[in-house]
């Protein structure tokens, strides 16, 4: 997202300085366009003041950060907002802090959500960038889904226990995609068991049987 204006002032370099403040950016990090060279005149009189367009592009993960960040403000939250480099072109926002729990909800479903409206945030295109690359944002809080994670791998290790002994299939609860990927890829190591989805929607789940 492109944002600009344009200032005047009896320098380039000061109107320069003018439009990054009131972009509230660095002035080393706006792009730079003079539409008037400034002249001193005579005696105060034919002086031109020198006119730029400045103009600063937000990147996706600045915006991402704008939105929890403003989130996390209006609902009072006392916490720490940290990011980090991921695989190809993603971004990695860590939330941290005794209110931060409030952000995870019932199985990370309200984690879920503010990731997804996370990534519409960071990657809004307006007409100026629609060749921006696509900026994926991975949301986690408190260490929730490494966690989550964790818990899914070992339930998914004691249902393939639970066929083998009595070799009855095992229907585990409604799972997010994610989730289910989890399940699916630890049943995988395990020989004599496998995995197949039932359901549609937000009743997708995972079934555990006898590997025929």
């Amino acid at each position: 997202m492109k944002n600009e204006v344009i200032c005047q002032a009896k320098t380039v370099e000061a109107a320069i300085e003018k439009g990054a403040k009131e972009l509230g950016v660095d002035p080393a990090r706006v792009q730079v366009e003079v539409l008037v060279e400034p002249k001193r005149g005579f005696l105060g009189i034919g002086e031109v003041q020198a006119k730029v367009k400045i103009s600063y592009t937000v990147e996706p993960a600045e915006l991402a950060m704008n939105f929890i960040r403003t989130l996390v403000d209006n609902m009072g939250m006392d916490v720490q907002i940290t990011m980090t480099d991921g695989e190809d072109n993603e971004k990695c926002i860590k939330v941290d802090g005794d209110d931060a729990g409030d952000l995870i909800g019932y199985h990370g479903e309200t984690l879920d959500a503010l990731q997804y409206l996370t990534n519409l945030a960071a990657n809004k295109k307006s007409d100026e960038d629609d060749e921006r690359n696509y900026t994926k944002i991975h949301l986690d809080v408190e260490n929730y889904r490494e966690k989550r994670a964790d818990t899914l791998r070992a339930l998914a290790r004691r249902m393939a226990n639970k066929v083998l002994k009595y070799k009855r299939n095992v229907t585990l609860e409604p799972m997010t995609p994610n989730e289910r990927r989890i399940i699916h890829s630890e049943i995988q190591k395990i020989e004599g068991v496998t995995t197949h989805s039932i359901g549609t929607d937000n009743e997708r789940r995972v079934v555990i049987s006898l590997e025929k």
